[in-house]
């Protein structure tokens, strides 16, 4: 009995508070209005200060290919990504790494040297077009100290302008400039595969777009090239080297043939048995290189239907097209967001954070 008072008591209690709480934010409410109004501004001038962005999303579903392990494992020795689980079958494993190569500075490298084409009409190579991207306000004022101190160092270091001597980017040795265009390439262009569907979508965001579909486009076939390449590497090599043995063998044959041609054409009146024997020689010599050849232009044959089985095979679900329509920044959302966080803010300052500002503040003066 005298537990169920005192939990009746505490809950009368924390009633209590939580209306004295209340009463205390109405009575504050004019306070709170102002800070709503002031979190609405702030979140209309970032809304309006952050640049428009564009996005394009295309996805890709490989249908087909078959390939032994070599090409596999040419994709991750080439791109540096390690060893790769042996439990896993290779199509499973081919389909995880499209993100991982995506990421990769070879992958980048060859989108920075893409050309595009801006809404206005002017062709840039992509790596040129990331420098004219805009920023907010705030970002230049931040940066502004670390560009002078950046153009005071340049004026004593040797000018290298690439336009003029060709562009040309050097995985192995990358500029501090190439590297930050890599990574802020490496932030617009997203790729994700669905374990499930095995399907791969690419997100490319940029503030032109025309340039975004253009690069959203280019991704994806470079993708496709990539793997296919090296997902062929080994059935190439075979049949590069059988249609080098195919042309050997083929000369080879030749050579026997004329030679058995022009012996026979030599000794036709002749009867004796050395002319006889010589020429026999000669003709089974040009039968053997001929066989031998056969052999080899079926052994080229196989290697080719192999190359071609090897090849996969993809099927672009989402292509690329010119967004209509701006997918940031999202200004009702910044104004409900930050309109709110002003609300919540302002609140618990009231509430909690001026009692504990002014007994700390009391603190201090009695130590004193």
């Amino acid at each position: 009995m005298e537990n169920s008072k005192a939990h009746i008591q505490g809950e009368i209690s924390e009633n209590l508070d939580l209306l004295l709480l209340f009463k205390k934010i109405i009575k504050n409410r004019k306070k709170i209005y102002k800070a709503m109004i002031i979190g609405a501004i702030i979140g209309l001038i970032i809304g309006f200060s952050l640049p428009k962005e564009y996005t394009v999303k295309v996805s890709l579903s490989p249908e087909s290919g078959n390939s032994n392990g070599g090409g596999l494992a040419g994709i991750a020795s080439m791109f540096g990504l390690g060893n790769v689980t042996s439990n896993l079958n290779e199509d499973a494993l081919t389909f995880g790494m499209f993100p991982e190569i995506t990421q990769t500075n070879p992958f980048m490298i060859e989108m920075l040297m893409v050309k595009v084409k801006t809404q206005d009409n002017q062709e840039i190579l992509l790596y040129d077009y990331l420098h004219t991207q805009k920023n907010p306000w705030w970002s230049y004022v931040i940066n502004a100290p670390i560009k002078c101190i950046s153009g005071l160092i340049n004026l004593f270091k040797e000018s290298t302008n690439k336009e003029i001597k060709g562009l040309k980017l050097d995985p192995f040795q990358l500029t501090q400039e190439e590297q930050q265009r890599i990574s802020s390439l490496k932030k617009r262009i997203i790729a994700e595969t669905d374990k499930k569907t095995t399907m791969t979508h690419i997100t490319v965001s940029f503030q032109d777009p025309l340039v975004t579909a253009i690069v959203a486009d280019s991704a994806i076939n470079k993708l496709q090239t990539y793997i296919i390449n090296y997902r062929t590497k080994k059935a190439k090599q075979d049949y590069e080297f059988q249609n080098q043995m195919c042309e050997k063998y083929k000369k080879l044959y030749e050579e026997a043939q004329r030679k058995y041609d022009e012996y026979a054409d030599a000794n036709r009146n002749l009867v004796t048995q050395t002319a006889k024997s010589q020429m026999n020689e000669y003709q089974q010599n040009a039968d053997l290189a001929y066989k031998v050849y056969n052999q080899v232009l079926t052994q080229r044959q196989i290697a080719e239907a192999k190359l071609q089985e090897a090849k996969p095979v993809f099927a672009v679900v989402e292509p690329s097209t010119i967004p209509l329509n701006a997918s940031s920044p999202n200004k009702p959302l910044l104004l409900i967001g930050f309109t709110f966080l002003a609300f919540v803010l302002e609140s618990a300052w009231i509430l909690f954070g001026k009692d504990i500002y002014h007994d700390f503040k009391n603190e201090l003066k009695k130590k004193d």
